[in-house]
């Protein structure tokens, strides 16, 4: 690989295992994302997507391997310090402050590095949050909370986002919203790492998928290969 590739890396995990306790989640990933890419990690539940994500947050138990961020080995660096290289990790769990404003999670800190959306784009960019700006987060719906907790990402600046199961739980007409909102992300020039239990949303915005199963990564599917790979891709899946 020459030099003038690896500029255009973002994050590369090479042999990376992780475990919880005594248990062993990550059997050796290696995997690579470029700048600007869209890359989801499919597999089924229990295939070590959402560790992959703490993983690289470093915030699993223990972990071997390496992990770069923008050319710089990050194993040794606390989440806060990986946040601050501009990447947004939004956990399964949306990671909101339920008793304050919606207008309040978006003006709190942290807001880690310059390039932040500015409150006028986020709120273009979710109208949704912006009908509701005054409301108590506990007043949101799912979809909304899933967005404010995207938009309190993008208001730190990251360059990078890694998002766990965003459309789970979600109305169609949402997770339509959402994939829209990738797009226009995209478009900007984020990276963007999708675990994702909805292939057929996944699928259209994908640059390419990685298959895990068992803590491994078992098939890299490019998007102009996804319909020769179909059938194989069900298998793994069990659709």
């Amino acid at each position: 690989m020459s030099h003038s590739d690896r500029e255009y890396e973002q994050l590369r995990l090479s042999g990376l295992h992780a475990f919880y306790g005594e248990s062993h989640i990550l059997h050796g990933i290696d995997m690579v994302v470029n700048r600007g890419e869209l890359v989801t990690l499919l597999g089924r539940n229990g295939a070590g997507r959402s560790t992959t994500l703490k993983a690289i947050m470093n915030m699993v138990g223990r972990r071997t391997g390496t992990i770069s961020i923008n050319g710089e080995n990050t194993m040794q660096c606390a989440p806060h310090h990986i946040a601050r290289l501009g990447v947004g990790y939004c956990p399964e769990h949306r990671g909101i402050f339920a008793s304050l404003s919606v207008q309040e999670n978006l003006t709190l800190p942290p807001v880690v590095r310059s390039g932040g959306l500015s409150l006028e784009e986020i709120y273009t960019m979710f109208p949704n949050l912006y009908e509701r700006r005054f409301s108590q987060g506990t007043k949101l719906s799912g979809g909304e909370q899933q967005m404010l907790a995207m938009a309190r990402i993008l208001r730190t600046g990251a360059t990078m986002l890694l998002l766990d199961e965003i459309t789970e739980g979600l109305a169609p007409v949402i997770v339509e919203k959402l994939g829209e909102v990738l797009v226009a992300l995209k478009n900007k020039g984020l990276t963007i790492v999708l675990v994702e239990q909805n292939f057929h949303f996944a699928a259209p915005l994908a640059d390419r998928h990685y298959v895990m199963e068992h803590g491994q990564i078992v098939e890299e599917i490019h998007a102009n290969e996804l319909a020769a790979k179909q059938s194989v891709l069900d298998g793994y899946l069990g659709v």
